[in-house]
């Protein structure tokens, strides 16, 4: 597949109720344009694609925020490097970008620098770079893998949080609320670090309009399912 066919793709599916909705976050964006194409959409299209690098490339330099989305989602881990995530943190357009490069299953959490770039970033001063990192850092809390970091990461991470959580802007906190709920899902010992950090947080209230409710990473870390998973 490529560009143009991917364009067409776009044209066919755009959802004008999703238009609208854009239009209110075009400022915000950078100027990209959009064709209100949902997200769960645009991941299920993009397995289809399938992995291809070098289209991937192609995509993240259009003005359309879709293509972007699947530039990311199509990348392959296995050629990305730090210097090419280094470079693609800067373009996401003032952090309008970072969920889907960040967490949301993204590519980037594939990686085998994930560990080291997340560390790395959360510790930046730069902010879009702290909220990646800490979504990188949720995705790295799911991996089941041997290679997966041991339960003492998971705790200094938590303990960071708390120690930094009162100091940083709302998207920052609720950066870390999504890796708290991330890390408590681990298992026990993680449960309880976690809840008692989320519990000092609060209710993390995010949208000053008041249209999404706030954010409670307590209610997430002591969900029955969660309960049910853990053993609690």
């Amino acid at each position: 597949m490529n560009k143009s066919e991917i364009l067409e793709y776009l044209q066919a599916n755009q959802d004008a109720r999703g238009i609208e909705h854009w239009k209110n976050h075009e400022e915000k964006s950078g100027g990209l344009k959009g064709f209100g194409i949902g997200l769960t959409k645009l991941r299920k299209f993009s397995k289809t694609v399938g992995k291809d690098s070098k289209l991937a490339r192609q995509l993240w330099q259009a003005k359309i925020y879709e293509m972007k989305i699947i530039a990311l989602l199509i990348d392959d881990p296995k050629t990305m490097t730090i210097e090419q995530a280094e470079l693609q943190v800067e373009q996401l357009q003032g952090g309008y970008l970072a969920h889907v490069f960040s967490s949301c299953d993204a590519t980037l959490a594939k990686t085998p620098f994930v560990v080291e770039l997340a560390d790395k970033w959360i510790k930046s001063k730069d902010k879009v770079r702290q909220r990646c990192g800490y979504g990188l850092l949720y995705e790295i809390s799911k991996s089941k893998k041997k290679s997966a970091p041991e339960e003492e990461y998971f705790l200094a991470h938590i303990a960071h949080i708390e120690k930094t959580y009162p100091t940083e802007d709302i998207d920052t906190v609720l950066s870390m609320g999504g890796a708290l709920i991330g890390i408590g899902k681990r298992s026990k010992a993680l449960n309880a670090a976690a809840l008692k950090v989320a519990v000092k947080i609060g209710p993390i209230d995010f949208d000053p309009d008041g249209s999404c409710e706030p954010m409670d990473v307590t209610k997430h870390l002591t969900s029955n399912y969660i309960k049910a998973k853990l053993g609690l």
